[in-house]
């Protein structure tokens, strides 16, 4: 279930850069009468949104929806651009790593005011609201998907290691000994001579299939490998959790977790940092990993796999056996402030925000989770139906393992300048002395 539409939380921090002033076409600036210009990064959603667009325009007689897709790679250069040539979008899709800077650059309208005179209920929502609230206390999105982890794994390997799905489903962690998830990870790891992991003779460097895919990354969040495992002890990134002041990379919780999160590499249980030029799904594939920690978005490519299948199981039990905790990145839908068609931009958005459209949107391509719950229950059901079962994401839901992905200044400088440092951590040019460093770096950063 990978979509275009997550990478920017993760992968795309770097992007944003001062553009000089160019047209980025169909923009905000040439929207006449009631064209609504909308742009998102989402080729499948790009698609999926022309279901609702019947509906829509039935409602609201005399206005029209023109949808723009463009590649995350080339998105928000275009939309910044677009800011500065005053011809941006009319409303559009984003990130929440590019809140703030396009809040503080006044390009966001915000909703408070059309939310009440339309009496639009935000508790249609069960994820995602939080995200989108600024330091001035006003909303300035609508959530519009969301995501979350899991666990996959090859059923074959997990049957002939001598366990369940149950024993996956049930697995737990704690950072002195890596609980069950670390003994079972090691037995499922094989090396070329047929030794497993936890066997007499067990060659770390000649390792056929690795136990678990790699959890040690440059990325400085860690949304679908380390970070469902720690903030099972109660951290988490911020501090504060919203619009924070530091990132808590100095907190000993933290560091014992990276250590051991290191030491699996260091074993042969996981791969090591840049080990891999294919990402999990492939691995998983190949029979080069028994298990994967990955995003709600890769679901329906995981059960795609020729000749293989793979069981979707929920994030880690933390240490203390009945905690589950995994970070929702929720992007949102937001007008822009220069727009001279808000009034019915806000209406595309809000018919968006519709548990009718999302549904949908949702089921046309079944490659996103739409933040409505009736929607997304009908997408688990129209999934199930093809055989991918999303009931880990649905439970992980309304169960409230999951917590959103908290907005927080700087984030494009914050992932070019702490990424270098994580990745020099796990690949041992540096050791436990980086994470205060860490920690005041993104200090400065968070205040700049």
């Amino acid at each position: 279930m990978r979509t275009r539409r997550l990478i920017p939380a993760l992968a795309v921090l770097a992007l944003a850069a001062p553009l000089a002033a160019c047209s980025a076409g169909g923009g905000g600036g040439d929207s006449a009468g009631g064209t609504v210009n909308w742009w998102t990064w989402d080729e499948k959603q790009a698609v999926s949104y022309k279901e609702c667009l019947a509906g829509f325009e039935e409602e609201n007689p005399g206005v029209t929806v023109n949808i723009s897709q463009y590649g995350v790679d080339d998105y928000f250069t275009k939309l910044t651009a677009g800011f500065v040539a005053g011809n941006a979008p009319d409303a559009f899709q984003n990130s929440v790593q590019f809140f703030d800077a396009y809040a503080k650059q006044g390009q966001l309208e915000p909703l408070d005011d059309y939310i009440a005179k339309s009496d639009y209920d935000l508790g249609v929502f069960n994820v995602g609201v939080e995200n989108w609230k600024y330091t001035d206390g006003k909303q300035y999105a609508l959530p519009l998907d969301w995501a979350a982890s899991a666990i996959y794994f090859n059923e074959d390997m997990v049957t002939q290691a001598g366990y369940t799905a149950d024993d996956i489903a049930s697995m737990t962690w704690n950072p002195d000994d890596g609980g069950t998830f670390d003994t079972i990870a090691t037995h499922l790891t094989i090396d070329e001579n047929g030794v497993r992991g936890d066997e007499p003779g067990f060659d770390k460097t000649k390792v056929a299939t690795y136990g678990i895919g790699n959890l040690g990354t440059e990325d400085y969040i860690g949304q679908t490998t380390w970070n469902p495992i720690i903030s099972t002890t109660g951290w988490k990134i911020g501090e504060p959790a919203a619009w924070a002041t530091k990132f808590r990379y100095d907190d000993p919780d933290f560091i014992k977790t990276m250590d051991w999160v290191r030491s699996l590499s260091d074993r042969g249980i996981a791969p090591k940092l840049g080990e891999f030029t294919i990402g999990d799904t492939e691995q998983l594939g190949s029979g080069k990993v028994a298990m994967a920690s990955g995003g709600s978005w890769s679901a329906t490519t995981f059960a795609q796999l020729p000749g293989l299948k793979v069981g979707i199981a929920p994030t880690v039990l933390g240490p203390d056996g009945t905690t589950r905790s995994m970070m929702s990145n929720s992007n949102g839908n937001e007008l822009w402030a220069g727009s001279k068609n808000k009034d019915n931009a806000w209406k595309w958005i809000s018919y968006m925000g519709s548990e009718d459209c999302q549904t949908k949107a949702a089921l046309k391509s079944g490659s996103f989770f739409p933040s409505i719950p009736g929607a997304m229950d009908a997408v688990a059901a129209d999934q199930l139906s093809k055989g991918v079962d999303l009931g880990v994401f649905v439970d992980a839901a309304k169960n409230g393992w999951i917590y959103p992905a908290f907005p927080s200044a700087n984030g494009s400088e914050m992932g070019t300048t702490i990424q270098p440092l994580m990745e020099a951590f796990f690949t041992h040019e540096r050791d436990d002395d980086v994470f205060p460093e860490m920690a005041a770096t993104s200090k400065e950063i968070l205040a700049g």
